[in-house]
């Protein structure tokens, strides 16, 4: 399970109650709609929404990230279509919020998005931001060291026309910079920047912080923050970090490198 939302409640819409607690399984591609009156303590399942909808409708699989949203509630995938979720990209798309009908894809034009992860929007500005991790098989069964090594996890935002769909532009923070994950917007919708957290550098360990923002009608990114990896003995390290002609290193900060190691090795605090 990831990322639960209690909804629905959209803009202009104050008649509508944070009653429903949505529930994606990333890994069954199932959504779970939990009601949650009369009280939390009594919450039952109110639908469940089998995987073959969700690709029937979409061609999508593997639901991660939930938002209400300008349409309907706005779900993000990790997987694309066929068993191992690779057949096509993955994307967003939308739910009515109130009969929880799965209404289709939210993207018209995608651009060249093949990979997802996080999304958010600024809609004063109308346009929506969004990023990269992996393709199914590269997270399912634990980190694929060779990919990591190859430079082939998501390391890109994605800039989106909000009405019109459509993907106007897309940043590439260096293949090196692999997992571009969580994206944070301004809270205030008058400024034009954000954050997005980037897991690993390739070359040197580093995890890092960097500030999108709009500057004269084009988009822009930077590396603002790194956090710097700690040597680490080498009875503590996973098979990864002890490839010929590297140095033994095991980032300190969990959000950024860590917290991928246990889906293939649980390792103790640096």
């Amino acid at each position: 399970m990831e990322c639960l939302f209690i909804g629905p409640l959209l803009p202009g819409h104050a008649f509508l109650e944070r009653r429903y607690l949505i529930i994606p399984g990333m890994r069954s591609s199932r959504l779970y709609i939990v009601d949650t009156k009369p009280h939390p303590t009594q919450a039952r399942i109110h639908k469940i929404i089998e995987p073959q909808e969700i690709f029937r409708k979409t061609g999508y699989s593997r639901p991660h990230t939930v938002h209400c949203g300008p349409e309907g509630i706005y779900v993000s995938t990790l997987g694309g279509g066929g068993k191992d979720g690779t057949d096509g990209p993955p994307g967003i798309f939308i739910m009515d919020c109130q009969t929880f009908d799965i209404l289709g894809r939210w993207e018209i034009e995608r651009g060249s998005q093949e990979k997802h992860y996080d999304f958010w929007w600024n809609l004063p500005r109308d346009y929506m931001v969004s990023s990269e991790w992996a393709l199914p098989p590269q997270f399912e069964n634990g980190l694929v060291p060779e990919d990591l090594l190859s430079n082939k996890y998501g390391h890109r935002l994605h800039f989106w026309d909000l009405r019109a769909r459509r993907n106007v532009q897309t940043l590439d923070l260096g293949a090196n910079h692999q997992m571009a994950l969580e994206v944070r917007p301004a809270h205030d919708p008058i400024k034009e920047y954000g954050f997005v957290g980037v897991v690993v550098d390739t070359t040197n360990l580093e995890g890092s912080i960097w500030t999108w923002w709009r500057e004269g009608g084009k988009f822009h990114a930077e590396k603002t923050a790194t956090i710097p990896p700690e040597p680490a003995s080498k009875d503590l390290l996973p098979p990864l970090l002890l490839r010929p002609g590297s140095d033994p290193w095991l980032a300190r900060d969990g959000r950024s490198l860590v917290q991928f190691w246990p889906r293939q090795n649980r390792l103790p605090p640096g």
